[in-house]
């Protein structure tokens, strides 16, 4: 992160920042939209596979949140003619971009858990 500014005004850079930061959220923000790429990226490429592997996510919302991330350009579903009909969904060259944000979650979550593992320990000990 840049460094603050003394003035309370915002600046172009933070209104940028603040924008591009928005930008992000809008295309992959939630609980969902992440974690249905990952599970895609891990091989898992149909609806009930997806919901199977997201623990906790409906079928409305998977549904939704799949239509979402088509529109944004990050997958393509594919429905197969013949009986019965098979509907894949397939990550875009475009996901790939999210690999790096991917990583940084994961790693910032990790020391996360770990700081509140840290602190939780510490309070019980504390006690009298």
């Amino acid at each position: 992160m840049e460094p603050v500014q003394d003035s309370k005004e915002f600046s172009d850079d933070c209104h940028k920042l603040l924008a591009s930061v928005s930008d992000a959220m809008y295309a992959i923000g939630g609980k969902w939209k992440l974690m249905i790429i990952i599970a895609m990226a891990r091989g898992n490429n149909r609806f009930t596979e997806l919901q199977r592997m997201v623990k906790g996510i409906s079928a409305r919302v998977l549904s939704s949140e799949l239509k979402e991330l088509e529109l944004n350009g990050f997958i393509i579903k594919k429905v197969s003619v013949g009986y019965p009909v098979s509907i894949t969904y397939e990550l875009l060259p475009y996901s790939e971009t999210l690999e790096e944000v991917v990583g940084a979650l994961s790693n910032w979550g990790l020391q996360h858990r770990e700081k509140i593992k840290n602190d939780m320990s510490q309070k019980v000990s504390e006690k009298p």
